[in-house]
């Protein structure tokens, strides 16, 4: 067996050790509460999972190349958030009948102004403009509109359930229209039109030119990094549900809507998005953060509401969709920012500042409805 002081079989020590040190902890703080002490190893465990998670993903991604690096990352997150909706769903009962709606909601408003903002904001300190690519943002925003819009806004308005809520004919269309239209942006981004989602390749300085130049790994290092990115983020998502009890007393003593401990858990799962994208975003390569951002918006989308309507046969509490004004109005006001900002194809720290001053809209209208 070769090995150095620093790396085993082509990965660093450290991105080995932690995801079962982070699965670990997961198992032991699993249906209990939190000491200070477990709360403390929880913490740790939750932002080494994150760090770990991004850094195998970017193994991945350098074997496999743009867009399915990013891909993989938005999929399995996602899978995995997924899975965790649909079991607190059913085990939550009627306090959970708008677990879907806010998650999806919040993992929208998080990527196309959180994470796209954050993105913009530190890659253009450092390189002042940069460029993406237009076909492939103004295609990601044009299916996230008419996703959030068929799925998040019609059941508002339709009639055949009082409330906002879809008819079980009308949950499943919508179901099948996310997941087709999904399922074609996937084909598009990876296949048909795959250049439109790679990044734009500027001046590169002396370091970036030897990274972007560096042998891709094996195909055994690889596949080691795609099931550790896996561990990772199944730890991710299990201890922010960990967690949630600790975020939902101190929501509760705080005064505010039990609504901000799904935001916070939103934020906590989407952690490794957010520090892949800031981290390409500092390498001038703002379409991957682009593909990450939107991307993970519409696997949110794509793969919830179809999950949630083959659950709905055997879930028996009430399933809200539908948005209220105010949510409408800040994905309006959203979708016609995320216009401007993708439709040059260059983008500056006024966008990027533009867009966190929506997202931080969105967190204290969920603290200060």
């Amino acid at each position: 067996m070769e090995m150095t002081n620093s790396v085993v079989h082509g990965l660093p020590r450290w991105s080995l050790a932690v995801p079962p040190l982070a699965f670990v902890v997961l198992v032991l703080s699993w249906g209990r509460d939190l000491g200070t002490v477990l709360l403390v190893l929880v913490c740790a465990g939750l932002g080494a999972a994150v760090i770990a998670a991004v850094h195998h993903a970017e193994v991945v991604a350098h074997r496999v190349g743009e867009p399915f690096g990013t891909l993989i990352l938005a999929l399995a997150v996602t899978i995995i958030e997924v899975a965790l909706i649909v079991t607190l769903m059913a085990s939550g009962g009627d306090k959970a009948a708008s677990l879907a709606r806010d998650t999806v909601f919040a993992a929208v408003m998080i990527t196309c102004n959180g994470i796209l903002g954050l993105a913009l904001v530190v890659g253009s300190i450092r390189h002042h403009v940069q460029e993406f690519r237009v076909q492939a943002s103004s295609g990601a925003l044009a299916v996230m509109t008419a996703l959030v819009t068929l799925s998040l806004v019609l059941p508002t308005f339709t009639t055949s359930e009082s409330g906002p809520r879809f008819s079980p004919v009308q949950l499943a269309f919508a179901g099948v229209v996310s997941l087709v239209m999904y399922g074609v942006f996937v084909f598009v981004q990876t296949v048909r039109h795959r250049d439109y989602f790679l990044p734009v390749k500027p001046a590169a300085t002396p370091e970036e030119e030897e990274e972007q130049h560096a042998a891709a790994p094996s195909g055994r290092v690889a596949l080691s990094s795609l099931g550790l990115l896996f561990v990772c983020l199944v730890a991710v998502v299990g201890l922010a549900k960990v967690v949630s009890p600790k975020l939902e007393a101190a929501v509760e003593s705080a005064g505010a809507p039990l609504a901000v401990v799904g935001v916070v858990i939103a934020l906590l799962v989407l952690l490794p998005e957010t520090v892949a994208a800031v981290r390409a975003a500092l390498r001038n390569r703002l379409q991957t953060s682009v593909n990450l951002a939107l991307g993970s918006a519409l696997a949110s989308i794509g793969l919830t509401i179809p999950a949630i309507a083959v659950a709905s046969i055997w879930l028996t509490g009430p399933l809200v969709l539908g948005l209220d004004g105010k949510e409408m109005v800040l994905f309006a006001l959203t979708v016609v920012t995320s216009m401007m900002t993708l439709a040059t194809g260059k983008a500056t720290l006024l966008q990027g500042a533009v867009h966190l001053m929506v997202f931080s809209a969105f967190l204290f209208l969920a603290v200060s409805p």
